[in-house]
């Protein structure tokens, strides 16, 4: 079976990893553009803490999280153990003690259901802290030992490096998907027709330039967030859990000393990848409001990424409607680290003519082209 993967990003490079294990012939067809989310963005996977109201958004996010540690086994039996992914727990902090409260009590009702959430523990300010040195001293924490960090960037790479092991050819260029009035759809890569038996459009934030026919919009914008990466030089941050402060922001640290601190959530800057003074402020404010050690750290990067948004801020995930074969996955906003590599998983099943577990119909591109288009 010959399969056109369209992006190469943590869900394209998913996609044709677990395309190419179940004996596919896969293409990969990627533009490097600038700003990939993949490449810039922070991989908390934590969904158990989170707020939001969309059960159908946090059902993908958990089936995203739980089945990290089957895709790292997978990989690490094929011999790829460099996948940038792993366990350390995260902080929801707060300044009211109620809060922290609920929070807790939110995650451990998903735990009833979830035991990957872990264990869950209300920490004192002395608590939180000596887990996170430079948090300001007077705000308690929810601990929770579930989540964990992945580097996109790094998982990404590895699993490409699987895919192509198996036999998956990558090709650099600009591919245009067309639906015809009659169903039919068609993709070609800088001009030139590519024949295949299914395509699955991950395009991340590019994804509806792809898909060319205007009888099939998708509606899915970039979201442009500014992230910036600290050093602590000295500081051991092996350890250090994930810091959720209320709001959009975050923190995380990777073995290196470097502490990830963002991040905005831009809207109508269509692609301009370029580093504001207004968002530099706001990613840094925030970060040292929360956590006051991190004034005299350095700033060692500063990275830009379009997340690829859906208008009603639910994923696109399932067949288009009318047009046998052609498999859309993006949309997952900020949470793509999270779901991405499940997607992909989702969207090989699909393109091989099988039937997820899942049920996708929350997720129906149709629906969104339905209601938004």
């Amino acid at each position: 079976m010959e399969i056109i993967v369209v992006g190469a990003g943590i869900v394209g490079a998913s996609t044709a990893y677990h395309l190419a294990a179940a004996g596919a012939r896969v293409t990969l067809v990627d533009r490097a553009d600038e700003g990939q989310a993949t490449a810039a963005g922070a991989g908390i996977v934590c969904p158990w803490l989170s707020r939001g109201t969309d059960p159908a958004r946090y059902r993908l996010a958990s089936a995203g999280a739980r089945y990290y540690p089957e895709l790292v086994g997978r990989l690490n039996a094929d011999g790829r153990s460099d996948t940038g992914y792993a366990r350390t727990g995260a902080l929801a902090v707060a300044g009211s003690a109620e809060r922290v409260r609920e929070s807790a009590e939110r995650a451990r009702r998903r735990r009833a259901d979830e035991p990957e959430v872990g264990e869950v523990t209300v920490l004192d300010p002395g608590e939180a802290r000596r887990l996170f040195p430079p948090l300001r001293d007077d705000w308690p924490a929810v601990h929770v030992t579930g989540a964990a960090r992945v580097d996109g960037a790094r998982l990404r790479d590895t699993m490409l490096a699987a895919a192509e092991r198996r036999g998956t050819v990558r090709r650099s260029g600009s591919a245009r998907v067309t639906v015809t009035e009659d169903g039919r759809w068609t993709v070609a890569v800088d001009g030139d027709a590519v024949p295949a038996d299914a395509v699955v459009l991950a395009a991340g934030a590019w994804s509806a330039g792809v898909l060319a026919s205007p009888a099939t919009p998708l509606p899915v914008v970039p979201q442009r967030g500014q992230i910036v990466h600290l050093r602590l030089p000295g500081a051991d941050t092996r350890r250090w859990p994930i810091v959720l402060p209320e709001g959009d922001h975050y923190m995380l640290a990777f073995d290196d000393s470097r502490i990830v601190v963002g991040a905005t959530r831009e809207h109508g800057t269509g692609f301009d990848h370029r580093v504001t003074a207004a968002g530099l402020r706001e990613v840094l404010d925030e970060a040292i409001s929360v956590a006051p050690g991190l004034a005299d750290a350095t700033v060692a990067d500063i990275r830009v990424g379009f997340r690829p948004a859906s208008l009603d801020e639910r994923p696109l995930l399932g067949a288009v409607a009318g047009a046998p074969g052609l498999i859309v996955a993006t949309g997952f906003g900020p949470t793509g680290l999270t779901m991405g590599p499940y997607a992909g998983a989702v969207a090989a099943e699909l393109a091989l003519g099988r039937t997820p577990e899942l049920d996708l119909s929350p997720y129906d591109p149709s629906r969104v082209v339905e209601g938004r288009g």
